[in-house]
């Protein structure tokens, strides 16, 4: 199946099965996005989720965590992976967003990289959650799915993945596909035991298919 034909039917199933896809973090605005997805680097949103209340209660703002140390900010998070280098990561965040950005989350690729604790995938779901742009975050659950399902072959890095999507997917999808990915691997296409019978992408899945294949000439 050549690479057009694979993309064109995957979407189209992703937009029959899935209209509705975005984020399971919980958050009441940018600032809180931003949080909830430093936070989610390496856990789980599910764990994220029981944090943040607490957290959003006591600093909802960048102006609160801006007066916050790390020590405060650890108590809340202690529970997370990495919660020292995170506390430590959020409060530095939240007094650059004060000093450079007049408390206001930035809306460019450049400028949210020079954030404490933002990393290019932070960066790619806020600009694709909060500013509707055509970004796409590659987690561990994008990577894995896009290389079985054959969006991308033999993809080394999570950069290289994300350039392959971008050029391939039409552009007002791309919000919306970061999440399809995720959603898929997190539910159906899991990293040990994917379900391939219960997968809608199945029989166009090069990961499904050989497997088929495989169990067949048993």
């Amino acid at each position: 199946m050549k690479k057009a034909e694979r993309y064109s039917i995957v979407l189209d199933r992703f937009r029959r099965e899935m209209p509705v896809a975005e984020t399971e973090l919980e958050f009441a605005s940018p600032f809180q996005l931003l949080v909830a997805v430093i936070l989610s680097a390496q856990c789980t949103d599910k764990r994220v989720n029981l944090i943040t209340p607490a957290l959003f209660e006591s600093y909802p703002t960048a102006e609160a965590m801006a007066e916050a140390t790390p020590d405060d900010i650890f108590d809340y998070i202690r529970s997370c992976s990495y919660p020292n280098n995170k506390a430590k990561a959020l409060a530095g965040m939240a007094r650059r967003l004060l000093s450079d950005f007049g408390g206001e989350v930035p809306a460019t690729m450049d400028e949210l990289l020079t954030l404490p604790g933002v990393g290019r995938k932070t960066a790619n779901v806020v600009l694709s959650v909060v500013y509707d742009r055509p970004a796409m975050a590659v987690d561990t659950h994008v990577f894995r799915v896009a290389e079985r399902i054959g969006l991308t072959t033999r993809s080394r890095t999570p950069l290289s993945t994300e350039k392959t999507l971008v050029e391939n997917i039409p552009e007002s999808d791309i919000p919306r596909a970061h999440h399809w990915l995720i959603l898929h691997g997190r539910y159906v296409c899991k990293a040990r035991r994917p379900d391939c019978g219960a997968c809608f992408l199945a029989d166009v899945c090069r990961y499904a298919l050989r497997a088929a294949k495989a169990g067949n000439s048993e």
